[in-house]
């Protein structure tokens, strides 16, 4: 599928009527797609840039761009529940996933992360996934080839419990992230294959596991003081005088852990809290 350029047959596309209602269809030429305002024919969109409005046979107006991987992820086949785009983005930034990094990831879930990770590493960089329930990594692979044209040469996708893998089985990484139930249960592993100065990140949704997770980091003596937050994001309505914040808001979905692992044997200075006046 390409990025950019004139449409192409295989590009997945997203039309957006005047109620700001999605579609999303592959292009294949000499097919069709039919919305209740008519025949849309994919040939009428294959060779034209985006940005385009096209007719539909019963004068519907659409709006005509490339399905973004935002639009992939919130549209996808899940079997479990995706790490959603506003905290997706803080991974990516506060894990400093670089081009070439090696990262490991569980569990894969349906395959959300997974996508945005193999993008930031590129195709010098590596990802290896597990993932727990053989329902959930069809999922994750299936989605994944679905966008990227096919299972990327630089993902290794896993059935199994990262509990019971070995440093041998995974090597050293640079990063690693764990999304999962009980991620303090595999804090051992994690500081076994971690790098020194690597981020260990933790996505979890409740507050007793952020409670149990910042005290097992804590008691391993291997890593950074854990720093815990949530995003919170509020969409605006901007029309003259009616601008306003929306009425529903993307608020919270999970807490985010992030800690730095330390070299063997040395021990980060306590910290300090202000004295109360």
């Amino acid at each position: 599928m390409a990025y950019s350029g004139p449409f192409t047959a295989g590009d997945r596309v997203q039309l957006t009527d005047a109620k700001r209602r999605h579609f999303t269809i592959t292009l294949e030429e000499g097919k069709s797609f039919f919305t209740h305002k008519g025949e849309i024919k994919h040939d009428d969109i294959i060779g034209k840039d985006e940005g385009i409005v096209v007719k539909s046979s019963g004068a519907g107006e659409y709006l005509i761009f490339r399905h973004l991987l935002v639009d992939h992820v919130l549209s996808m086949p899940r079997g479990a529940a995706v790490i959603y785009p506003k905290d997706a983005a803080q991974i990516l930034v506060e894990g400093d996933i670089f081009p070439g990094a090696t990262v490991l990831e569980a569990g894969a879930g349906s395959g959300a992360m997974s996508m945005w990770l193999l993008r930031a590493v590129g195709e010098h960089g590596k990802l290896i996934s597990y993932e727990i329930r053989e329902d959930h990594l069809e999922y994750a692979r299936d989605n994944v080839a679905d966008y990227m044209g096919g299972h990327p040469d630089n993902w290794d996708l896993r059935l199994g419990d990262l509990n019971e893998a070995s440093r041998e089985e995974i090597g050293q990484v640079d990063r690693v992230l764990l999304d999962m139930l009980a991620p303090w249960e595999m804090l051992e592993t994690v500081k076994d294959v971690l790098l020194p100065g690597g981020v260990f990140l933790t996505y979890v949704a409740t507050v007793p596991q952020l409670m149990k997770v910042m005290e097992g980091i804590r008691e391993t003596k291997a890593f950074t003081e854990p720093k815990a937050w949530e995003s919170l994001v509020r969409e605006w309505k901007v029309e003259g005088l009616a601008t306003r914040p929306e009425h529903r808001m993307n608020a919270h979905t999970a807490f985010l852990i992030s800690a730095r692992r330390l070299t063997d044997g040395v021990v980060a200075p306590r910290p300090q809290r202000r004295a109360r006046r």
